[in-house]
């Protein structure tokens, strides 16, 4: 969809951060494999860690909720819901932030390989049709690794945000936005307004 300056999000995006230009169709094909997972009643799993497992909640957190547009629910949900419920509730995605299950992790690292427990929390949620999307500024991150390795295996489509160098994740991942830097904080201060402009883009092609 387009904005009022009659550019969708990430065109916008390009057109302010000059240096996204170059893996602008990185961006947009990312953004429209997860219109189109969640268009097909797919979900969205999440991996990360540290600042990456940060951004992970935050984009869960703008696909879960109303983000830059209204989302008014279907009138099958609203009837179902009643007058009080519908108006103060509105469309959502599901996105689910793995690292943010603190129960779960401490007890798989506490028993298990940590380094595993990504890809068991794909195992338990994961199903054909749905995304992971894994953030590693390095790209090598172990745990992100067998997360997208075991994704792989169960038929989901699989997104990497990464750095210039891309790493492993790069060579893994069916989707690849390598932002253009090598400094780590560099590096998640592109991812910022990388995943908000598919958070947007997405948004508008559901909801509009």
């Amino acid at each position: 969809m387009a904005t009022k300056l009659g550019m969708d999000a990430i065109e916008e995006l390009v057109t302010h951060y000059k240096s996204l230009k170059s893996i602008e169709s990185a961006i947009r094909n990312s953004a429209k494999t997860l219109s189109d997972c969640f268009s097909g009643g797919g979900k969205l799993l999440l991996c990360g860690n540290g600042g990456s497992c940060a951004d992970c909640e935050h984009i869960a957190g703008e696909l879960i909720k109303q983000f830059s547009i209204k989302r008014p629910l279907s009138e099958e949900i609203v009837t179902k819901l009643g007058p009080e419920l519908s108006t103060e509730l509105h469309g959502g995605l599901p996105a689910l932030s793995l690292p943010s299950m603190i129960g779960f992790h401490t007890a798989f690292n506490n028993d298990d390989n940590p380094a595993f427990a990504f890809a068991q929390q794909v195992i338990a949620f994961g199903k054909a049709g749905d995304v992971l999307w894994g953030i590693s500024t390095s790209g090598n991150s172990k745990n992100v690794i067998h997360a997208v390795n075991t994704a792989k295996a169960l038929g989901l489509s699989t997104i990497g945000l990464c750095g210039e160098d891309g790493g492993q994740l790069a060579q893994l991942a069916d989707y690849v936005i390598k932002a253009p830097a090598c400094e780590v904080a560099a590096i998640q201060e592109l991812h910022l307004p990388i995943y908000h402009s598919i958070c947007k883009f997405v948004e508008d092609e559901i909801f509009s």
